[in-house]
């Protein structure tokens, strides 16, 4: 690393935040498999873009096919890809726009890692939290009755752990709430804290 040099750019971040009228930041969706992560950041993609916000979301699932590809689901792994989202959200935040991400990342370590990318008050943890048993119910891609067989191992609530945050900016519960009212509960955080 020691021949590496960061390059300065005359084009600042807070250049292209004027350029897009916006403050960039990261919403950080954190929450079990299946307590609808992926499902809220999606719904509060879409109500920040109605609202004519520069977004991009993203997904767990979705990373995994490309720029994750390589990686298992060992506990390396796990960490090497929430580092990469990290990295990858990082330099989103810096192209001036508001990033989502759903990925499950169970460890308080790797968000704690993944936050001190950021400047202060530009990383906001979103906790979906719904209880194992909820999650089970709903298992939409079988993965809960795959684990509990032990056909899939380290999986996180079974046979790895899940570590809630402490003090997460924004506390959601989905046990039952409508995805539409949990997204607008978002978006009024988001308004009162002048983010948007």
């Amino acid at each position: 690393m020691s021949n590496i040099v960061w390059h300065k750019t005359t084009i600042k971040k807070s250049d292209r935040e004027y350029k897009l009228k916006q403050k960039s930041f990261v919403l950080w969706f954190t929450g079990l498999s299946a307590s609808g992560k992926s499902t809220i950041a999606n719904a509060v993609e879409k109500k920040l873009y109605d609202l004519k916000f520069n977004t991009y979301l993203l997904d767990g699932d979705n990373v995994r096919h490309g720029l994750n590809k390589d990686l298992g689901f060992d506990e390396k792994s796990r960490i090497e890809n929430i580092r990469r989202v990290g990295e990858t959200a990082k330099l989103f935040n810096d192209a001036g726009l508001i990033i989502l991400t759903a990925f499950i990342s169970p460890f308080i370590s790797d968000r704690k890692l993944v936050r001190n990318l950021f400047e202060k008050g530009k990383f906001l943890e979103v906790y979906v939290d719904a209880s194992l048993e909820t999650c089970e119910k709903r298992d939409p891609k079988g993965f809960y009755k795959k684990a509990r067989k032990g056909e899939i191992k380290n999986f996180t609530g079974i046979s790895s752990p899940y570590e809630p945050p402490k003090n997460p900016e924004i506390y959601v519960s989905n046990n039952g709430l409508s995805i539409d009212k949990i997204s607008q509960e978002i978006i009024e955080y988001l308004k009162k804290n002048k983010y948007i």
